[in-house]
């Protein structure tokens, strides 16, 4: 499949968002959010411009974005109106959860308004999750490891971003560490799982099943219908070069992964006065990877129709 920029950067901003929302959420259900206002102000502020600017830039990948609104109406049977519906429900309790944090409103409500907000953060996510592994005709999608491949990631780039900011004021609770630690790693094992499970999975479908023809035996293309590339070939038929998708496979292990990984035993193990080098290292080198990690995402994948011009099996 053909990587749309606005895509790739709609799912990893607002995974990125959603995770530091839940990461929130939890530090107030445990009574440990930092006393600090302004790691507060930037966390909350941070989180929901990343939700709201990739939610935006997702309508860049329509046709006619002003009619996105239109979506919202399908979520009997539509991933994608689900998410949606998800995503604006989100910001009542993230909001409301935003404003007792930092001005003490509705303070009497706070933990519920965190449970409320880590709940639809982590149904926005399943959501946005399922859009794709839904879709039986992209089998490197359609797999039960890519929902929980998107929430990992999103709680393991949302703790990268709540120990980067934690570290830029020098106070980084050994326990919030060791868990963004604890993501990393699952999201890495993940990832590397299902690699693996798209790199061994065999092609069985061939032009003779997209045909119906199979009973007549083998069946391959003789002409073209076409003397140039269509949409269909542009959108549905790109290809990524395996050796450069293994060079970015390798970014975005060590992007996403390893850095920040050893920029938090750092963290755990080196002076507080230099934690903010280290804060900043992690978080853009996860922006890095992940950016890698979610492009090879839709470039991998191959659309069936593609038997109808070509490919030999899918």
């Amino acid at each position: 499949m053909h990587p749309a920029y606005s895509v790739i950067f709609f799912t990893t901003a607002s995974g990125a968002g959603y995770g530091l929302l839940i990461w929130l959420g939890v530090a107030e259900l445990f009574d440990a959010t930092p006393g600090s206002w302004w790691f507060r102000f930037l966390s909350f502020g941070l989180a929901l411009g990343l939700v709201t600017a990739g939610l935006l830039s997702s309508t860049a990948h329509l046709g006619r974005p002003e009619r996105a609104w239109r979506a919202f109406s399908q979520w009997r049977t539509s991933w994608l109106s689900r998410e949606g519906v998800a995503a604006v429900a989100t910001y009542v309790p993230a909001g409301l959860f935003a404003l007792a944090s930092l001005f003490g409103w509705f303070a009497s409500a706070i933990g519920l308004l965190a449970f409320l907000t880590i709940a639809g953060a982590l149904v926005t996510l399943y959501c946005t999750a399922m859009i794709y592994a839904s879709l039986t005709t992209i089998r490197a999608w359609n797999d039960k490891v890519v929902p929980a491949v998107y929430v990992v990631l999103g709680l393991a780039t949302g703790g990268i971003l709540f120990c980067g900011l934690l570290a830029m004021m020098s106070a980084v609770p050994h326990l919030a560490i060791l868990a963004a630690l604890a993501a990393l790693v699952a999201g890495w094992l993940l990832k590397v799982f299902y690699w693996s499970r798209i790199d061994g999975r065999a092609l069985t479908l061939t032009p003779a099943d997209a045909t119906g023809l199979a009973k007549f035996g083998a069946v391959r293309t003789l002409e073209p219908a076409h003397t140039q590339a269509n949409f269909v070939m542009r959108e549905m038929g790109f290809e990524v070069a395996r050796k450069h998708a293994e060079k970015l496979r390798t970014w975005a292990v060590i992007g996403l992964f390893l850095v920040p990984a050893v920029c938090c035993l750092a963290l755990l193990a080196l002076p507080t006065g230099i934690a903010p080098l280290f804060g900043m290292i992690a978080i853009a080198s996860a922006a890095g990877g992940v950016l890698a990690e979610r492009w090879l995402f839709f470039a991998e994948a191959k659309h069936v129709v593609m038997l109808y011009y070509g490919a030999e099996a899918a």
